[in-house]
């Protein structure tokens, strides 16, 4: 995690310097462990990870807001399973959003590969409503939640511009259904779509897709990274056009017929 916080604040400093007013940044960016004990056992409370606490200092230095995915202790204290969290750090350091996760990836095949999320990570059980920030209206998702279009559809009929999908894609799903399932998302909803994505291995037992990209409401992408690891992060840096998103909306308006079918 140490290594995760400083490859962050190196985009951090990088995006500061490229005038940039929100960051965002992928699922699970304080780690993927290599097994479910470890991943449980390096979870922490947000006030007491160094991961979290290291980006609020940053957030607040900066005056920098920053979307992260992160991983902590469920509320149950029962519980033996986490959370995969999405939370918004503002501008002042402090968490003012926390989105969990609701669709997980479990994935048993056959004499093949097997990973199911659910044996380490509970499921949220509610989709948050769009909140206002400096550069739009943004409705959080993560990752898997891309292949459910009932969240986003909900987060657009609540006035949602900017749809997230902080991931860590496989690569054979990345390769298949990354981009199409994003600009689907887009161009559905009407809204600008970020996808902050992890590359490159891991561990022994993961790799990510990569492909971190920002889609228009029309569809088009805006900007993408590649799929190899570099020896330094990167970042995309792109504009949020609101009267592009007015004018689409404007002229392709998508209304619902909910006298026929029922309201997302």
């Amino acid at each position: 995690m140490t290594h995760n916080l400083a490859q962050c604040r190196i985009v951090i400093k990088e995006a500061v310097d490229a005038g940039a007013k929100a960051l965002f940044l992928p699922e699970a960016s304080d780690y993927i462990g290599g097994s479910p004990e470890e991943s449980i056992s390096l979870c922490k409370p947000a006030d007491k990870s160094p991961f979290i606490l290291g980006l609020r200092e940053d957030a607040k230095k900066y005056s920098l807001p920053i979307s992260v995915g992160v991983h902590e202790p469920s509320d149950d204290p029962k519980s033996h399973r986490i959370k995969n969290t999405l939370i918004w750090i503002d501008e002042k350091g402090e968490i003012a959003h926390r989105y969990q996760k609701i669709h997980l990836f479990d994935l048993e095949i056959k004499n093949g590969p097997i990973m199911k999320e659910s044996n380490t990570t509970e499921p949220g059980r509610e989709i948050l409503k769009p909140f206002d920030t400096a550069v739009g209206r943004i409705g959080s998702m993560i990752c898997f939640d891309l292949r459910f279009p009932e969240i986003a559809l909900a987060l657009k009929r609540q006035q949602a511009d900017i749809l997230l999908y902080p991931s860590a894609f496989t690569v054979p799903t990345g390769k298949a259904h990354w981009l199409p399932l994003l600009r689907a998302r887009a161009i559905e909803c009407e809204c600008y779509v970020i996808a902050a994505a992890q590359v490159g291995n891991h561990n022994e037992k993961r790799v990510s897709y990569g492909h971190s990209i920002v889609i228009d409401p029309w569809g088009e992408v805006l900007g993408e990274l590649g799929g190899e690891k570099k020896d330094e992060p990167e970042f995309i840096l792109t504009e949020i056009d609101f009267e592009k998103l007015d004018k689409i909306r404007t002229q392709m308006p998508l209304l619902r017929r909910t006298d026929v079918y029922p309201e997302v």
